[in-house]
């Protein structure tokens, strides 16, 4: 029986494809189904270039009801990946699916984590801060942003005059390189 896998996208949806790539003739693991709160969201053509099922979903059927759990559940999902989801995961998803919702987050917690720290915020804060590395951390997800278990933290440096757009850069090969190899030893643990 295939362990089957949910990704949590709102935007672009870059480390959705890596593993949407990963396990595309996967005969043991699959991405079941692609949900965003975005419906602009470019990880929607993403999941429809390989043929993977999507959702969107509102504010209000996210945290109001059990909509989302209960199609997770009929789709006998064993892990939850965020790849750039904004919300705050439900105190009552997070209880369905205890040590088996992943996030990867574009600095080395716990710096630069909370609320509003996303992506360019991230990135720019790093830079502000004079920092001299840059990293991201991949980490179990609870219902506070970004205050899980760690799983991994890796690191790159941050060169003096290295743009934005060079940190964003580093950050991403990073993730694009760790983030598929941590969640295929996550899912290869779960027992069906």
């Amino acid at each position: 029986m295939k362990k089957r896998i949910a990704i949590f996208a709102s935007g672009s949806g870059s480390n959705a494809q890596k593993l949407m790539e990963l396990y595309k003739r996967n005969p043991e693991v699959e991405i079941a189904l692609v949900l965003t709160n975005n419906p602009d969201a470019y990880v929607l053509q993403r999941a429809d270039n390989f043929e993977i099922p999507t959702h969107i979903f509102d504010r209000n059927e996210f945290y109001r009801t059990d909509n989302i759990i209960d199609l997770l559940k009929n789709l006998d999902i064993d892990l939850i990946v965020l790849a750039g989801f904004l919300w705050l995961i439900p105190k009552k998803l997070v209880s369905e699916y205890p040590g088996r919702i992943v996030n990867i987050h574009p600095a080395i917690l716990p710096k630069f984590g909370g609320k509003g720290m996303y992506g360019d915020h991230v990135h720019n804060a790093v830079m502000a801060a004079g920092e001299t590395e840059g990293g991201i951390t991949i980490h179990y997800v609870n219902e506070n942003y970004d205050e899980g278990e760690y799983i991994y933290q890796g690191k790159y440096k941050i060169e003096k005059g290295d743009s934005l757009e060079m940190i964003k850069f580093k950050g991403q090969q990073l993730e694009h390189q760790h983030y598929p190899r941590i969640i295929d030893g996550l899912i290869k643990k779960i027992k069906k």
